[in-house]
């Protein structure tokens, strides 16, 4: 089912395997923007690589994607009928151990880091490690710097502990770009009230996951469960706390959810068994959000509540997360 026309979309998490026919999609969709992951295991240079690749589909296809480097440029995509795509970093590691790269990658129009990916990393504990210690002192540092520039934190991948820590220091509200309410799914990755609660208290945003493993019953969860797991949580945080961030990952081959799950960190032979999950029937690409907003609306959502979640509250969060750097102390 197809969006509303003038209905504005942003998803802010996405790692498809890209190509003309998915900008054709984002387009057909009525997709305003997209946060875009540009690297999960990458040092510094092979990131660079990846965003030369995306500079290249940005010159054969500008009729239909431009880089997004501020809020307005949502608005702008809407208008034109484009999508903006923003840059983000699903771990800590293309800055190495370097905090000035922070600001190299914002300027190449990174708005968007975790702090740890799954694993402790030098930033943050992972959200599969037994014992999270909470932000290191890098971390601390690296937060105020992303403060100042204007990225946004994101607690996505990263513990518990890990993440009321960043909500406390950081100066900027934060956001869990795409996770699901842990106490409507209990796997590790999704969050449980007390962050959710926290993250909303400060301004914060949550994107709802369609990534199967997030959803209960995973590729057989209906529609009319996640809408009313939506609704649950409207009613725990509140509406202005929630959008969507699919995490999907489209035409993407095995061998790179094999890669995500162990990067050059692990030795053995990888396990046959770690494979993409079918998305589920009523979310299989970007054509496809019309159903998400059809399916709030029968929850009992306004149509200026389902237009929040869809888009407007992420742009509203955006205008004040991207708002200009500030000069060094």
């Amino acid at each position: 089912m197809t969006s509303r026309p003038d209905r504005l979309i942003v998803d802010c998490l996405q790692y498809c395997n890209y190509s003309e026919a998915v900008f054709r999609q984002l387009h057909a969709g009525g997709v305003a923007a997209i946060h875009v992951t540009i690297a999960y295991h990458e040092d510094f240079r092979e990131t660079i690589a990846n965003v030369v690749r995306w500079n290249g589909w940005f010159e054969r296809f500008g009729d239909l994607i431009f880089p997004g480097r501020q809020a307005e440029d949502v608005r702008r995509a809407h208008a034109e009928g484009r999508t903006a795509v923003f840059f983000g970093l699903q771990n800590c590691f293309p800055i190495e151990d370097d905090i000035g790269l922070v600001e190299i990658c914002h300027t190449l129009g990174v708005r968007f880091m975790q702090l740890s990916y799954n694993n402790q990393s030098l930033l943050a504990t992972g959200c599969y490690e037994a014992n999270d210690a909470g932000i290191t002192r890098m971390g601390r540092e690296v937060i105020r710097e992303m403060n100042r520039l204007g990225m946004v934190i994101d607690m996505s991948h990263s513990g518990d502990r890990s993440t009321l820590d960043a909500i406390e220091m950081s100066a900027r509200p934060i956001a869990i770009t795409h996770a699901n309410p842990r106490s409507w799914h209990p796997v590790v990755r999704n969050k449980p009230e007390e962050v959710l609660r926290s993250l909303a208290a400060s301004g914060g945003m949550l994107g709802f996951s369609l990534y199967p493993l997030h959803l209960r019953g995973s590729s057989a969860c209906s529609l009319e469960d996640f809408c009313a797991m939506v609704a649950r949580t409207a009613d725990l945080i509140g509406v202005a706390a929630l959008g969507l961030g699919t995490d999907l990952c489209q035409n993407q081959p095995d061998a790179v959810v094999q890669w995500m799950r162990r990067g050059s960190w692990t030795r053995g032979a990888p396990d046959p068994s770690v494979v993409f999950p079918a998305q589920p029937t009523w979310f299989r690409s970007n054509l496809d959000f019309g159903n998400i907003a059809t399916g709030l609306s029968a929850v009992g959502f306004s149509e200026a509540e389902v237009d929040a979640i869809v888009g407007l509250n992420w742009l509203r969060f955006l205008t004040t997360s991207f708002g200009p750097p500030v000069l060094h102390p």
